[in-house]
């Protein structure tokens, strides 16, 4: 096929697939038809890793699709082989791919300007398994307080430490601090024209893989004008439990409250609720699941 020629020293096994699907004009459930029909078990989500350069295929049986696909994709028997790389090391994490942040924080987001060259590799050494997050409002209708427990696992040997990226709403310059209860905190950076603040919070110890560590710490704001309207976390792999915990002050209650969830961070509510604060002034949100996507309360004043 034209302008597939696994020559090309640019041609990357991703490249050619993608555009031999494009070219050929069958959809992803229709390849894996056609494979099935073959006694070969690949699921569409896989093929779109492979074709997005995710993953590549390393099992047997994803090898002997990919001698499936080639004449069924017309292209000539070893195209797709010969440009697979070396297998993944097993028991090292290569970098995330940004393509999986970017599904949740869209292109060119905020984190990926505030992270900048560290955007491929953030937090790529370790998974996080449940995030507590308490948010505390003062009388003047502003977060003032931001206090985050996270209980992460390593998935490499190695892993030392956790980056935590926090966007307020119009924090006054330098009047931004991070307390670190469990962990040690390594670097703080105020970032004013992101509004935003990023912490390195060391575990005190290279974690071995599968170690699981807990990092505790509070975001304080200063005093501001601005009014805060919503809080939200983006949440970019499944979480077991994720719990926002919303604290307003006795002297300025919302007139409503609901929760939400988006699945990027630019589109709209796929749920939405309202949440009726308690006795003490707070809301809180508990999802039963936590795929991937922006989890969040939003409240509105008198």
């Amino acid at each position: 096929m034209r302008g597939l020629d696994p020559r090309d020293p640019e041609a990357t096994f991703a490249d050619v697939l993608r555009r031999a699907l494009r070219q050929r004009g069958l959809s992803l459930e229709r390849i894996c038809d056609r494979l099935h029909a073959q006694g070969i078990s690949v699921s569409p989500a896989t093929l779109s890793h492979w074709q997005r350069g995710r993953s590549q295929p390393e099992r047997p049986q994803s090898l002997r699709a990919i001698d499936a696909l080639e004449p069924m994709l017309g292209l000539l028997p070893g195209t797709l082989r010969s440009l697979l790389g070396p297998h993944r090391p097993r028991g090292r994490a290569l970098p995330h791919d940004p393509a999986a942040v970017r599904g949740v924080y869209g292109e060119r987001s905020d984190l990926e300007q505030a992270l900048g060259e560290a955007f491929p590799y953030f937090n790529s050494d370790t998974q996080a398994l449940v995030t507590h997050e308490t948010v505390t409002l003062d009388e003047h209708r502003a977060i003032r307080e931001i206090t985050v427990t996270t209980v992460l696992r390593a998935v490499r040997d190695g892993a030392r430490q956790l980056t935590v990226v926090h966007f307020l709403d119009a924090p006054p310059d330098d009047a931004v601090d991070v307390v670190v209860r469990s962990g040690e905190l390594a670097d703080r950076r105020f970032l004013p024209e992101l509004r935003s603040v990023l912490a390195d919070i060391s575990f005190g110890r290279p974690l071995a893989r599968n170690d699981t560590a807990v990092v505790e710490y509070t975001v304080h704001v200063g005093p501001s004008l601005t009014t805060s309207y919503c809080h939200e976390r983006r949440i970019r792999e499944s979480l077991r439990t994720y719990l926002l915990h919303v604290r307003f002050h006795p002297l300025a209650t919302p007139a409503s409250c609901h929760y939400f969830y988006r699945e990027r961070l630019d589109g709209e509510a796929r749920q939405r609720h309202r949440v009726l604060l308690d006795t003490s002034h707070t809301a809180h949100l508990l999802p039963a699941k936590c795929p991937p996507g922006v989890y969040g309360l939003e409240w509105q004043w008198d």
